[in-house]
């Protein structure tokens, strides 16, 4: 076997091999040129892509922390767009079809493993560009109430009027209903009050309308409104709704301190009665006052005895 072996013809036909590769280089060397070309200048497209989106994203009040990371992402497809490009210009179809195979696999190990945390990324994602929630806005979502302090790629944190730290995927933001306090520059309140059943009814919607509309300005289109709603236990009850400025919840309930202190006050200076509930209690005296006698007489009989 080893008498068989020629050094010489093994040393010739890697020398072979080598020429046959380098002669490949030579023949494909500007190619391959081009593919450098074209790869450094998707990375040169892909920093002032980045760039442009950064500017938009700042214009827009995005918090940074998301700004950051989808400029991040922007350049790294800009830049693997690039690399597929370069590999198609050298001729490697089979490697590139090998590696989006790898990738598709990889991608959708990952992604079966990262379901939650994939689904609250794009979540944030989707919430960075609405403008419907911002920092320092004032929501409402998920049973819970407050300023917005920050939206990441994973939750979004909102400060409760408690002074408590809320944090919410943001997956649940997304698929859940919330209102947007700071959204509105004005707001309708609604205030809920009875009165006897002694009173002028047209006297206490005239001077309920007016203790309302000399503490809250009403804007074009809008007006104090006052309506009757039921025949209550002790009271006839009735709504009076009103326009307000408004920036978080704390003003509707300002708004309605106020409008209870100036109705009261409006109240007491034309004698109007606001009525509340009476209750009887009846604790059984004639029950009460047999079982006594029957008591005694049973003493009384002892005694006899």
């Amino acid at each position: 076997m080893l008498e068989d072996f020629d050094l010489g013809k093994s040393v010739q036909g890697i020398w072979d091999k080598m020429a046959d590769w380098l002669d490949a280089i030579i023949v494909n060397l500007p190619n391959f040129l081009l593919a450098i070309v074209v790869f450094i200048i998707f990375i040169i497209i892909a920093k002032y892509i980045g760039k442009g989106f950064d500017k938009l994203f700042l214009r827009r009040g995005i918090q940074h922390s998301i700004r950051q990371i989808t400029v991040k992402i922007i350049k790294v497809i800009v830049i693997a767009i690039g690399f597929f490009i370069s590999l198609e210009l050298l001729n490697l179809d089979k490697m590139l079809t090998t590696i989006l195979g790898a990738a598709g696999v990889v991608g959708l190990a990952i992604g079966l493993a990262l379901q939650g945390t994939l689904n609250n990324t794009f979540s944030g994602i989707i919430l960075s560009f609405l403008p419907e929630i911002q920092i320092h806005d004032w929501v409402e979502t998920n049973g819970y109430a407050g300023e917005v302090l920050e939206v990441n790629l994973r939750n979004i944190i909102i400060k409760e009027s408690d002074n408590n730290h809320v944090v919410i995927p943001n997956s649940m933001i997304v698929e859940d209903t919330f209102k947007n306090f700071s959204r509105t520059s004005r707001s309708r309140v609604m205030l809920d009050i009875g009165v006897g059943y002694e009173s002028d009814l047209e006297k206490v919607q005239q001077i309920t309308t007016d203790a309302v509309k000399k503490l809250f300005k009403q804007e074009h289109g809008e007006e104090v409104e006052f309506a009757y709603t039921e025949f209550g236990d002790s009271s006839i009850n009735f709504v009076v709704r009103f326009w307000t400025d408004v920036n978080r919840q704390k003003d509707i309930l300002m708004a309605k301190h106020k409008a209870i202190l100036a109705v009261k006050k409006a109240f007491n200076e034309n004698d109007i009665n606001i009525p509340f509930p009476i209750r009887t209690l009846d604790f059984g005296k004639n029950k009460f006052r047999s079982e006594q006698l029957e008591i005694v007489s049973m003493q009384k009989n002892k005694k006899e005895e």
